[in-house]
């Protein structure tokens, strides 16, 4: 028999029942509270609220746990790429050696933006904060792809935006830099991997040669996994509450970017 909880409220009581997650923690299932009693909760923060169920994503700061899908932080962090994790967070699996290969020669062919949004870099000023020039740059994805804002879209056409947001992201970042810094913008290299790849655009400047340092690149592929995900924070609210209004992806995730 399932466990549920009891509220009493004004001599009436009312139940509900108790819900276990993926790494046994439990939750108390409010959906039909309000119908039932007339109440809802007040949860300052959502400090004590889960806003969905989900097995993407444990975790617990107090006791310095981070699972992906069940794998362990430390694990993917030393055997995996941040490609390879943002797979397995995407599709819920590991990929295998072809996956792996075709995702990232997806997303390698998907790095370069159209040459108009670099007029739009040009309008802001050099002090302006690059999080806010990215995601400027993120949402006027909507207006190239306009595709993306239809919500009835097959698997194919969703997968195609995931993967030019995963591909375009460092370009966009880079730039944004760039802006900040007065510097001449970077082309994406797309004979280098992901993170070499990113840094060069970050660093590399007309005037010399830039070598990508590998220590460098390797440290940063670990940051973006231990980055990936975690949980239901602000951003990823915000994604979620955009998202659900049927905007597009670009749109859902630049409200995250200013949310962060």
């Amino acid at each position: 028999m399932s466990e549920s909880a009891k509220l009493s409220f004004k001599g009436q009581d009312y139940e509900f029942p108790v819900i276990t997650g993926t790494e046994n923690e439990s939750a108390i299932d409010i959906a039909k509270l309000r119908a039932a009693s007339g109440l809802i909760t007040l949860d300052p923060g959502y400090k004590n609220t889960g806003a969905t169920t989900s097995a993407i994503t444990f975790l617990d700061g107090e006791e310095g746990i981070l699972r992906y899908r069940g794998y362990r932080i430390e694990d993917l962090a030393e055997k995996s790429t941040f490609l390879e994790v943002s797979y397995l967070l995407i599709y819920g699996e590991l990929p295998t050696q072809a996956e792996y290969e075709n995702f990232s020669k997806e997303i390698t062919h998907h790095t370069l933006v159209h040459e108009d949004i670099k007029k739009i870099l040009e309008g802001f000023p050099s002090n302006a904060h690059p999080m806010g020039v990215l995601s400027s740059l993120i949402c006027a994805l909507t207006a190239f792809y306009p595709d993306s804002l239809n919500p009835n879209r097959n698997k194919d056409e969703v997968n195609l935006s995931i993967v030019r947001l995963i591909a375009k992201m460092p370009t966009f970042a880079a730039w944004a830099y760039k802006n900040e810094m007065g510097h001449p913008v970077n082309y994406p290299d797309n004979s280098l991997d992901y993170c070499s790849n990113f840094l060069k655009m970050m660093f590399a400047l007309p005037a010399e040669k830039y070598d990508v340092d590998p220590v460098v690149s390797s440290a940063l592929d670990k940051l973006l996994i231990l980055h990936a995900d975690h949980e239901q924070n602000c951003s990823t609210s915000t994604v979620r509450i955009v998202g659900s209004s049927q905007a597009s992806i670009y749109a859902s995730i630049s409200a995250g970017i200013n949310a962060l």
